[in-house]
């Protein structure tokens, strides 16, 4: 295994994520192959693949590191060039989240793929182990998930989950050629629903949705105490929702509600009636110009407005103002300024205690079901999220026993 070399990739499917995935091996010099289906009508039968390259390379920020790399990348569909994948080192599969679907595309794989050739999925939803049905056993000795993090080329998160069967030098092959040669920090999950910064990630974000109306706050106000006073992105918490898009998000948290009816949080990733009415109104966020926040572009200055939440209507925003936030501003160190927000006196402060005691609560039960290793975890949201400080690094820097002694 020490010797495996990749030099062609094979990506199956040039969806948002599959076009930027391609994009990122030809940036570290790979030959790609990218491949999708038939149109059902005209006469170009790799228009859909043309297409979506076409858009990758158009959109912002830029998955390719130089337009030249573009060049590197050969598209083709699956009726035509799928011959084609038995010179590929490594297949990825990016189709659909549907299980049929990707069965019926490994199935056709196998007829193709030389042995010893890796093959892995980036789905975030379909468990592992359910997709290795029927197959070959060198197929499934070979075979993992990869999930790689929208955008692939500035994400550095890399989940690698292994399905019963993963030969451990294939899992010890990948971690070590996720960081060397894709700039990636690697995290070995477990085969659990969302596996580890998705559920992680998307709990914190669902526990938010619904702090918000337990505590009567603002979109600007949740979005200025979880952005870089906490050592957050920018983009915070709904800004953030907007970009990913709320059928994203909602699709993450109902899998996760649906099967895993034994977590004890469970009910939080139950939808509040305004997002579940947002998704109705088709409000997903960027994608369809509306979500928590709107552009008016009929204003002079093309306003960005904001979603009460209890009517659904826009509104100017207004500028927040916490003593607490005040406070912290005077300290640049973060574990520092972390306890400063955590001790706050105002409503800030209470946010930041109901919201961290949730979080860490969460994060302890999730051993050992989704990682053995709880550094794990940490590694996942810093690097899948953007997180300065993951859940547990939070954690020591309030005071483990002080956190513990306050939580409910």
């Amino acid at each position: 295994m020490a010797n495996r070399q990749i030099k062609k990739v094979a990506v199956l499917g040039s969806g948002v994520m599959g076009s930027r995935i391609a994009c990122h091996f030809a940036n570290i010099g790979a030959e790609v192959l990218l491949l999708d289906i038939v149109p059902k009508e005209g006469t170009d039968r790799n228009k859909i693949v043309n297409d979506a390259l076409a858009a990758a390379l158009k959109s912002s920020p830029s998955p390719i590191y130089d337009k030249r790399f573009a060049k590197r990348i050969s598209t083709g569909n699956f009726e035509d060039d799928l011959p084609k994948i038995k010179v590929c080192d490594w297949v990825i599969e990016v189709v659909v989240e549907r299980l049929d679907i990707k069965q019926q595309v490994y199935t056709n794989v196998e007829k193709h793929r030389k042995p010893g050739t890796l093959i892995t999925t980036n789905t975030s939803g379909i468990p592992i182990h359910a997709l290795l049905e029927g197959r070959s056993e060198d197929f499934q000795k070979h075979f993992c998930g990869t999930h790689f993090f929208n955008p692939p080329r500035y994400l550095p998160l890399l989940e690698i989950i292994p399905g019963a069967k993963t030969d451990p030098a294939v899992l010890a092959f990948l971690e070590e050629y996720g960081q060397r040669v894709l700039g990636k920090v690697t995290v070995l999950c477990k085969d659990t629903p969302a596996f580890i910064a998705n559920r992680i990630g998307v709990f914190g974000i669902m526990g938010l949705f619904h702090l918000v109306e337990e505590m009567g706050l603002t979109v600007e106000e949740v979005d200025r105490l979880t952005g870089p006073a906490l050592g957050r992105p920018k983009s915070a918490t709904f800004r953030t929702a907007d970009v990913v898009g709320l059928d994203t998000l909602v699709h993450v948290a109902k899998g996760v509600q649906e099967n895993c009816p034994k977590d004890e949080q469970n009910a939080t990733f139950a939808l509040p009636s305004y997002l579940q009415q947002m998704v109705e109104r088709n409000m997903l966020g960027s994608k369809t110009g509306k979500g928590f926040f709107f552009k008016d572009r009929s204003s002079p200055k093309g306003d960005i407005l904001a979603l009460d939440l209890k009517t659904l209507e826009y509104r100017p925003q207004v500028k927040p103002k916490f003593a607490t936030l005040d406070a912290a501003k005077k300290e640049d160190n973060l574990v520092k300024r972390t306890a400063i927000l955590y001790a706050g006196t105002d409503k800030a402060g209470e946010f930041y205690r109901k919201s961290f005691h949730g979080l860490f609560a969460y994060v302890s039960h999730r051993i050992p079901e989704i990682t053995d290793q709880l550094y794990k975890i940490d590694d996942a949201m810093r690097a899948g999220f953007g997180w300065e400080l993951g859940p547990f690094e939070t954690w020591d820097a309030i005071g483990v026993k002080n956190a513990q002694d306050a939580m409910p």
